[in-house]
Order: structure tokens, then C-alpha cells, then sequence
């Protein structure tokens, strides 16, 4: 008994120091200890389980993100394609709309016809009339034109031109003959033929003396461009 009595106190005291001792390397005091018995197989199965998990839910992401295009470019090729069915409703309105007036058309586009050659057949004409009666007024009193001979331009063929150096363009010869009751002043004649519009040159040319005493007098004048009488102008003319 008395053996007994010694042997248990040892136990008890053995049990206490385990006891703190544990407390001392266990952590916080209370605290439940635990500890993993699994492989470390099982943990990275694991891990690779939740990133396999992360993985499969970005490449859903990725697919919405597709999936949210694909809807917004069939959105967009549906709204252009309404509108150019729209414009095509409206431009198939407008050619009807048209079509209504298409005799309107016919006539309008006879009048420009009609006016552009207007303007091409009167482009080289020259009013001789007024043209006559100018270079008349030119001359002294008591002269008087007895004969005109005129070559000038057309539309289709251009006037053939001097070869003498120094000479200007023209359009027209104007080949006249006067009569004077006295001997002619053929300086002043040119320069009075001179202010005439489209005037370019002046030669004179032969001077007969007739029987009642008067004289027969030649000349050959080149007109250019200015003398046109533009009865027609064009767009830019007006």
C-alpha cells in the first residue's frame, strides 16, 4: 500500500508537466490542436483542382466577351443593311417621281441642244451690215464703197492664216473698192479704217483714174476676232 501511495503522485506530476508542456509548444492556450494526415498528393490535387476552376471560368468570360461581339457586329450589319434597303425604297421613289417628268426632261434637254448650236453656227459671225456701214462712215465725205468681196471664218474650218512674219491673226478679209470724186488721201483712209472694231491690217492696193475724172481705189483689210458679233453667247459670256 505504502508503494502505491508514492507510485501515484509520479504519475500525476508526469501528466501536469505534459500537460504544459504541450501548452507551451501547442500555440494559444484553449486552442484545438490539428493536424493533416492526407498525402501532399492530395493537396496538389487540390490546388490544381481551384486552378483548373479559375481557368474554366476565364475562358467563360472570354466566350461572353465573343459571344457580346458577335451579337453587336450582327446588330450593326442588320441596321446597315435596313438603311441601304431604305435608301434603295427611296431612290426606286425618286427615279417613279422621275419618270414624270421625263417628257419635261426630253424638252429641256432639246432647248440646250437648240443653244449650243446657236452658239457653235454663230460663233465666227460677223454683222456685215453694220460692219459696212461703219467702215462707210469712215471715209471722207463725197467716197462711196462701189464693191465688197468677203472671205471670213466658219465653225468647222479655221481661217488659213498670213505667212508673212509680223502679222496678226485674223478671222476675215474684207476686200472693198471705192470711188473718190477727188484724189485720195489713202493715209487717211487707213486711219480711219483703223477705229473699226476687229480691225488687224490694211493694204492698198491698186488707183485707177476713171473717165469722168474720179478715182478707183483698192483696199484689202484683215479683221480678227473682235469683229464677232457674239449673238449667242455662251455661259461664259454671260
Amino acid at each position: 500500500m505504502s508503494s502505491n501511495a508514492i507510485v501515484m503522485p509520479r504519475i500525476a506530476d508526469r501528466g501536469v508537466a505534459r500537460a504544459r508542456t504541450t501548452g507551451k509548444s501547442g500555440g494559444a492556450l484553449g486552442g484545438e490542436p490539428r493536424v493533416s494526415l492526407l498525402p501532399s498528393e492530395v493537396n496538389d490535387f487540390q490546388r490544381l483542382r481551384a486552378a483548373r476552376r479559375r481557368l474554366g471560368l476565364g475562358v467563360v468570360f472570354v466566350i461572353l466577351i465573343v459571344l457580346a461581339g458577335i451579337a453587336g457586329a450582327y446588330y450593326l450589319a442588320t441596321n446597315a443593311h435596313a438603311q441601304l434597303e431604305a435608301a434603295r425604297a427611296n431612290q426606286a421613289t425618286i427615279i417613279a417621281q422621275e419618270s414624270e417628268f421625263a417628257e419635261l426632261r426630253t424638252a429641256k434637254s432639246g432647248i440646250a441642244l437648240i443653244k449650243a448650236g446657236e452658239y457653235v453656227g454663230a460663233a465666227t459671225e460677223i454683222d456685215w451690215k453694220s460692219y459696212l456701214e461703219n467702215l462707210q462712215a469712215t471715209l471722207p465725205s463725197g467716197v462711196a464703197i462701189s464693191s465688197v468681196t468677203i472671205d471670213s471664218a466658219t465653225p468647222f474650218v479655221d481661217y488659213a492664216q498670213s505667212a508673212v512674219p509680223l502679222e496678226g491673226s485674223r478671222v476675215a478679209t474684207l476686200v472693198f473698192t471705192a470711188i473718190s470724186p477727188g484724189l485720195p488721201s489713202i493715209p487717211s483712209w487707213l486711219n480711219g479704217l483703223g477705229t473699226l472694231d476687229g480691225f488687224a491690217d490694211a493694204v492698198p492696193g491698186s488707183v485707177n483714174v476713171q473717165s469722168d475724172g474720179s478715182y478707183l481705189v483698192n483696199i484689202t483689210m484683215h479683221i480678227n476676232s473682235d469683229a464677232f458679233a457674239h449673238r449667242f453667247p455662251g455661259e461664259d459670256q454671260k
